[in-house]
Order: C-alpha cells, then sequence, then structure tokens
C-alpha cells in the first residue's frame, strides 16, 4: 500500500515537473518569437513538450495609432511606438515583426491563427504594421470569420485599401461589419479604403453606427449615417424658425438638414463633393425657412459660395420666418461681417439696396454691427447711402447712433472710387454723402480722371453740380472739396449760383490755382490747338501749363478776347470769336492765347486771377484798410 502511494506521488511529481517544463519551453519560444531569434524559436518547437499556443507575457514596443482631424482633408493617421508588459503568443508576436519564416513553421505544426488576445488577433497586428504578406498567410491558414472583421475595421481605421481588398476577397465579412468600415473610412476621408470596399460590392447607402468627429467645432456624437453622410462630416447648427436666429449647439442636438449643408460647412479644397452633390439636389430647396446658400454665409465659407453661385443658386432668396421678419443673404452677410461672402453676393448681382421689413439695408446693418471691410465693398459697389430704414434713419445717422461717424467718414475718405462710382453711374444721394463725408473731388485714377469729370459724361450731371455747389456753400470756404465753387458755377453759366455765391462772400478775383483743361493754342493760331492744364502757381506768381521752363512763365498782361494776328490766322476757320478765348503777354512780348470752358465769363475770370496772382507775386498781398 505504502508503495502503491509512492508510485503515485512520483507520478505527480513527474507531471508537475513536465508541466513546468513545457511553460520554461513554451515561454522561451515566445521569447525567441519576441526577440526575432529564429534558431531558438526552432529549437524550441522541435521540443516535444512545447506548446505553440502558449501565452506568454513580455514587454512588447508596439505601434500607438492617433487619429488627427485636418479639417476639409483626410484625417492624419500618427503613430507612436509604446512599450508595454503585454501577453502574447509566438503566433501573434511573428506577425507582429513580419518574420514569415516563423509563421509559417508555426501554422504548420499547429499554430491557432483565430487565438485572441488583449491586442487582438494576429490578423490585426499584421494590418496595424502594415505586413500584407503576413495577412495573406494568416487569411490562407484558416482565419475565422471573427478575425477578419476586427482586421477589415482596423484597415478602415487607418486608412489601409490593400489590406481591406485583401480581407474582403476572402469572403469571410458580413454585410454589416463591412458596412461598418465603409462609413467609417468615409467619415476620415480614407479613399482608397473607400474605393476598394465600394468595389467590392458594400451597399454606399446602408446605415452604420459610428463615432463621427469634427474639428470646427470640435464635436464628438454616435450617429446613425450612411457613408456619404459621414464623408461630408456631422452637422452642428439649430435654427429658431420663428425669428431666424441660429445658434451653435453641441454634438447631436443639431437639426437635420440636407447633406448639401454638411457639404458646405465642411467643404473641401476643390470644391467637387459639393458639385457632384448639387447635380442631384437642388440649392434653392428651402429647409427652416432658408436655403443652402445662406448656410454659406452662416459658415463664412467664401469657397462654397462661389460653388454655389455658379450652380444657380438663389442670390435673392428670403430668410422665411413665422414672425415674416424677413431678410436676404445680403443681410445676413453684412450682420456677420462676411466680407469675403459679400464680396462673392455683389459680384453675383444681388440687390445692394434690397431692404428687411424694418427697412434697413446690407449698408446700414454694416454701420450698425460696425463692420468697415463690409462698408467699403458695399460703398465701391455703389450702394444708396441715401436711404432711410422705417424710423427715418440713414447710415449716417445710424453710424452717430452707435459712435461710429470717425471710423465711419474715414472709411469714405479712402473711397474716392466710390465718390467716382457715384458720379458716373448717377448715384445723387451716394455722391451726395460721399462729397459731405470730405471726399477729394479732384484725385484721379489711374486713367486721369476726377470725380468731377465723371460727373460731367452722367445724364445727372445737373443734378451732381448741384450738390458740389450747395456743399461749397455750406462750408464756406475758399477751395471746399478740391475745387473752386465759384469758378465751377461760372463754368458751367450757373448765373444763380454765382450770385448765391457772390452774396456768400466769395472773392470775384480769385483764380483756381489747381488749374484746370483749356484748349492752348500754337503759333498765334497757325498751329493745332491741343488740351492742357493751365494753373497758377501761388507764390511764385508763374503761369504754367507743363514742366519746362518754357511753360512756366511770368505774365506781363493778359486780356480777354483774341490779338489782330490771331484773329487773321484764323479767318479761314471762322473761330477767332470763339467764347472763352483769352491771350496772356509772357517775355519778349509773346502772346500765347488759351480758350476755357464757361465762356467770356470764364475768360475774364482767368485773366483778372492771372494779373491778381501776378501782383501778388511781385509786390506783396494788399492789405486791406
Amino acid at each position: 500500500m505504502k508503495s502503491m502511494k509512492t508510485i503515485s506521488k512520483s507520478k505527480d511529481l513527474a507531471a508537475k515537473g513536465q508541466m513546468c517544463y513545457q511553460a520554461e519551453v513554451s515561454q522561451r519560444l515566445v521569447d525567441a518569437a519576441h526577440s526575432d531569434d529564429l534558431n531558438s524559436a526552432m529549437e524550441c518547437i522541435a521540443d516535444p513538450f512545447v506548446d505553440v499556443n502558449f501565452i506568454g507575457t513580455m514587454s512588447l514596443k508596439t505601434r500607438k495609432m492617433e487619429i488627427v482631424l485636418r479639417d476639409e482633408s483626410a484625417s492624419e493617421v500618427r503613430f507612436e511606438f509604446e512599450e508595454f508588459r503585454t501577453e502574447a503568443t509566438a503566433l501573434f508576436l511573428a506577425a507582429h515583426a513580419e518574420n514569415m519564416t516563423l509563421l509559417r513553421k508555426l501554422l504548420s505544426v499547429g499554430a491557432n491563427v483565430n487565438q485572441k488576445l488583449c491586442r487582438a488577433y494576429a490578423t490585426t497586428a499584421a494590418v496595424r504594421e502594415s505586413h500584407i504578406e503576413i495577412l495573406e498567410i494568416l487569411v490562407n491558414g484558416g482565419a475565422t470569420q471573427p478575425a477578419c472583421e476586427e482586421a477589415l475595421l482596423e484597415a478602415s481605421y487607418v486608412g489601409q485599401g490593400r489590406p481591406a481588398e485583401l480581407l474582403m476577397g476572402s469572403s469571410m465579412i458580413c454585410s454589416h461589419v463591412a458596412v461598418h468600415a465603409l462609413v467609417t473610412a468615409s467619415g476620415r476621408g480614407f479613399v482608397d479604403v473607400v474605393d476598394t470596399l465600394i468595389k467590392c460590392g458594400v451597399d454606399p447607402n446602408a446605415n452604420a453606427r459610428v463615432l463621427l468627429r469634427s474639428s470646427k467645432p470640435s464635436l464628438h456624437t454616435n450617429v446613425d449615417c450612411n457613408a456619404l453622410v459621414g464623408a461630408c462630416g456631422m452637422n452642428s447648427w439649430s435654427w429658431d424658425i420663428a425669428t431666424g436666429e441660429e445658434f451653435k449647439v453641441g454634438a447631436g442636438s443639431a437639426e437635420p438638414y440636407y447633406v448639401t449643408w454638411c457639404a458646405v460647412e465642411y467643404i473641401e479644397a476643390s470644391g467637387s463633393i459639393l458639385r457632384t452633390l448639387l447635380q442631384h439636389l437642388s440649392p434653392n430647396l428651402p429647409h427652416l425657412g432658408r436655403t443652402v446658400i445662406h448656410h454659406a454665409i452662416l459658415c463664412n465659407n467664401a469657397r462654397a459660395m462661389d460653388v454655389l453661385l455658379t450652380c444657380g443658386a438663389d442670390i435673392e432668396f428670403p430668410v422665411q420666418m413665422t414672425e415674416k421678419t424677413e431678410f436676404r443673404a445680403i443681410h445676413l452677410a453684412a450682420q456677420l461681417g462676411s466680407a469675403k461672402v459679400l464680396q462673392h453676393l455683389i459680384i453675383g448681382g444681388c440687390n445692394l439696396n434690397s431692404k428687411t421689413e424694418s427697412g434697413e439695408t446690407a449698408l446700414m446693418i454694416s454701420v450698425r454691427y460696425k463692420h468697415e471691410d463690409c462698408l467699403k465693398l458695399l460703398a465701391s459697389a455703389g450702394a444708396d447711402f441715401g436711404l432711410v430704414d422705417s424710423v427715418g434713419q440713414c447710415a449716417l445717422s445710424i453710424a452717430g447712433f452707435t459712435q461710429w461717424t470717425h471710423v465711419f467718414e474715414q472709411a469714405i475718405l479712402e473711397l474716392i472710387r466710390a465718390a467716382m462710382i457715384a458720379a458716373a453711374s448717377g448715384h445723387v444721394e451716394a455722391f451726395r454723402l460721399l462729397v459731405y463725408a470730405g471726399a477729394n473731388l479732384n484725385l484721379h485714377n489711374k486713367h486721369g480722371e476726377t470725380v468731377i469729370t465723371l460727373s460731367e459724361s452722367n445724364k445727372n450731371s445737373d443734378v451732381l453740380e448741384k450738390v458740389i455747389l450747395e456743399y461749397a456753400l455750406i462750408k464756406g470756404s475758399y477751395n471746399s472739396a478740391g475745387f473752386h465753387a465759384l469758378n465751377r458755377a461760372a463754368s458751367c453759366g450757373d448765373i444763380e449760383s454765382v450770385h448765391m455765391l457772390t452774396r456768400a462772400g466769395y472773392d470775384v478775383n480769385v483764380v483756381d490755382i489747381d488749374g484746370a483743361f483749356v484748349k492752348k493754342h500754337t503759333k498765334e493760331g497757325k498751329g493745332c490747338p491741343h488740351r492742357k492744364v493751365l494753373k497758377m502757381v501761388r507764390v511764385s506768381g508763374l503761369l504754367s501749363w507743363g514742366k519746362s521752363s518754357k511753360r512756366n512763365v511770368i505774365c506781363k498782361g493778359a486780356e480777354v478776347g483774341p490779338s489782330s494776328t490771331f484773329w487773321w490766322n484764323h479767318r479761314k476757320k471762322f473761330d477767332g470769336g470763339e467764347p472763352g478765348v483769352f491771350r496772356v503777354v509772357i517775355t519778349k512780348n509773346k502772346e500765347v492765347h488759351f480758350v476755357c470752358d464757361g465762356g467770356i465769363e470764364m475768360a475774364k475770370l482767368w485773366v483778372r486771377g492771372t494779373e491778381l496772382v501776378t501782383r501778388e507775386a511781385i509786390f506783396g498781398k494788399k492789405q486791406d484798410v
């Protein structure tokens, strides 16, 4: 009896010893696979006691994945190496290290390809490390459905198109997992994976519940959606249908809206997704009282606005609300200060002077919300400064009410081009406001034109002229707005304005030293006349019509009308007595003839002013007694 117990005890000890040895040799196999020591691994595999599926522990250095959102581009996959204590089999480690010789040997001796560990299957490790050949060996080595499906999801997470194709060809992927992979890859912008899955027959219209992420704003939420919505991004807006107000909301709290709106909010650089969608959906479909063009303004997306206008979006579609406080796209852009979007609207031909229900124009709204860039854009485009809202306020009065008058006036002063446009187009009220804001009417554009010369070619030239003269009367200055009011009135033959200006104290002897266009005759009428800018230089007393010394002269005298020689030279042309002719006598008693606009009255002013400035330069200004 005692011997039987001894034998049993010996067997137990032998079994324990065998188990310890088996664990030891199996751990050596795991260590050899971890260190990529093929010879040691082969020795361990040759041992009859080794367990090729033994799970050992080690410090494994593996790649840690991080997804970085790139707004309108595909997400960036970043990898960092991380070392941590974990459990693994020799097969998993061989797949991780891309040791194909060891991998094949392990499979040949019965290693389980479907053994799942804390770091997932060996197939997952192969995808994560981008080992395509290893994955192919594992799939052909008997990988089952769970191992293949998890590897496919890993491929969709990191953007691996070739592994996805290989796994889809294994016939081990069920449809709902394939859809989940497609939506995930779409949401991250991995085109290769999406293209592969669709070619393999995955339904692009099927839904899956996935985590959608956005960087603008930074939101994360689980939603049920298809691949198209995943590709466009995640909505994050809500609207009050009664007032038209919009709100940024958290993940999952937004209003559902058309996929084109998602494409506008998260438009890619080329805009091709939005263009493709607009081939199937009209840009003028209303949703909660507004269309996609209003959403482009809300998102301050000028690129999307350009695409929408090209594709036929209605630029004048009003935002409709239950309280009927309607406004249009241009008003929303002005309120939000979206200058680039506003510029697209202006180029697109929107009505600059359309009003909200309260009578405000985009110009008034820009002033009220103090958006200087929008103000300049609208002024340059010819918006009407003279319009008033329902309570009688214009843009200027709103600027005063909001304590923004100085900025408003400075912006207008920088916009002489706006005055030129107003003059050329005949926008009287806009022209009036620009003049009263202090715009210099004698500044030249690149074509040499001034506001005054542009106004003369307009059908409203008489009205514009009145605006200039009215301003001169109010200011009462010698050279208001860069021109001489009395000279201007005389040149236009405006007797009423001449009387008003002289009664207001304007000196009839003042000459326009800033110059005016006249016709100069050469060789006392024998040569061809040509236009020159004639002016008096007040300090030196020089009469100037050019840069050379011969064209900057001291006048010995000036008279209205032509000389007898000039008459004789023009006897056959019958224009010797042309209105506005006057002549000056310079050195060597040479006479130079000019013809000014405004007839004989203007000629008299030139003569009187020339003599006055010359006398002041030589003898000094006469003091009042």
